[in-house]
């Protein structure tokens, strides 16, 4: 006949907590202080000429002590949880492809500040800023990859995603699935724009002086070469909802109280 094992429930193991932690006590000082904490039997207690009552901690068996150094590093398990970190979660929720959320689809230029033009993907496969505002090769869409600031960016006219190889060279792709089509927008303090990417976390998306593509191991965040801006494609405006209306003031009229807020504030 099989014996079912006994199931402990929450308030069964703080109680043994609390029991292992009176009985550590009364060996740590050799017996019970305090009437009201003590868990042996009357028998076990004498009084103190102090008038408290001296208790001796009971033997505890193989198995109950087993089951009180169990309940107890439950209980401290339990009561000692750190609160959870939301910062954390975010960080690293952003490094993960969200394959469940709607993305976003946005359509800009590019603009290098060094070369002054803007980035273009050409059918070849080739990455340059070299186009100027309203080229049709200049038009890339923009994909989000996750809830944070990573994107994929693709040719409006070719399809081909700006992605980076293991020597650092931007490469246009068929397929921009891979990490190494990545890009995580960085807002800098001076409004510019930089893309790092996700496979080369040190390596940026940047343009020499003549639109040519820069190596990413040569890149730097600070670097004039990284910094971007966004613009809309010449000739685009930006969408607003049909029932949009323009702001306009509205002009009350003068009652005796604003009369006089008025007339104090001039003088």
């Amino acid at each position: 006949m099989e014996h079912s094992r006994p199931k402990y429930g929450p308030q069964t193991v703080r109680q043994h907590a609390v029991r292992l932690q009176v009985h550590l006590e009364c060996h740590a000082e050799a017996g019970c202080l305090s009437p009201v904490r003590a868990v042996t039997s009357p028998a076990a207690c004498s009084p103190s000429p102090a008038g408290t009552v001296q208790c001796r901690a009971p033997a505890l068996t193989p198995r109950a002590a087993f089951l009180h150094l169990f309940a107890f590093c439950y209980y401290a398990q339990v009561t000692n949880q750190s609160p959870p970190n939301f910062t954390q979660h975010v960080s690293e929720q952003s490094k993960v492809t969200d394959r469940v959320s709607r993305r976003l689809i946005r359509i800009y230029q590019l603009y290098s500040r060094t070369s002054g033009k803007h980035v273009q993907v050409l059918p070849n496969k080739k990455i340059n800023a070299m186009a100027d505002d309203g080229d049709v090769h200049a038009k890339l869409i923009v994909e989000t990859d996750t809830f944070g600031s990573r994107v994929r960016i693709k040719g409006a006219e070719t399809g081909f995603y700006i992605c980076m190889n293991k020597r650092g060279k931007l490469i246009g792709k068929k397929n921009g699935q891979g990490r190494d089509c990545i890009f995580t927008e960085i807002v800098l303090e001076n409004n510019y724009t930089a893309l790092r990417n996700a496979r080369y976390e040190s390596w940026y998306m940047a343009f020499t002086r003549r639109g040519r593509p820069r190596k990413g191991s040569r890149t730097r965040q600070h670097q004039r070469e990284v910094h971007f801006m966004k613009r809309l494609p010449k000739g685009q405006q930006p969408a607003h909802s049909s029932n949009h209306r323009p702001f306009d003031f509205i002009h009350y009229p003068f009652n005796q109280r604003t009369k006089r807020t008025r007339y104090s504030s001039e003088r």
